[in-house]
């Protein structure tokens, strides 16, 4: 029998200026959740996100601005905005809140499931 797994999504969600925190919440091996914990943050200039899963991935605290290659103004997101990112989508985070921590959810599957 599995063991029962409890947590909190807010609990020691502080984070150093400038930072990002990741926590794997699960992991199946056909999909993975995350836990993003956003201060202050952004990708480093000239990086993109190119990932080979889908990304599902929900704003639960905080604020963020995410960039997608193709789009000229950065998307931006306040807690409850989710987007899915389909595999290869390049994206960059352009900011995160710089007042309070940014906390998501990232869910990441194959993009044929």
């Amino acid at each position: 029998m599995k063991e029962i797994t409890q947590g909190n999504l807010f609990i020691h969600a502080d984070n150093p200026a400038g930072g990002e925190l990741t926590d794997t919440l699960l992991d199946t091996g056909a999909l993975s959740l995350h836990r993003i914990v956003s201060f202050n943050h952004c990708s480093p200039p000239g990086y993109w996100y190119d990932q080979d899963t889908d990304e599902w991935v929900v704003l639960l605290s905080g604020s963020a601005a995410i960039l997608f290659e193709e789009e000229p103004q950065p998307r931006m997101l306040r807690p409850g905005d989710y987007l899915l990112i389909p595999a290869h989508r390049r994206h960059r985070v352009e900011a995160s809140d710089a007042g309070q921590p940014s906390v998501w959810l990232a869910l990441h599957f194959d993009p044929g499931a």
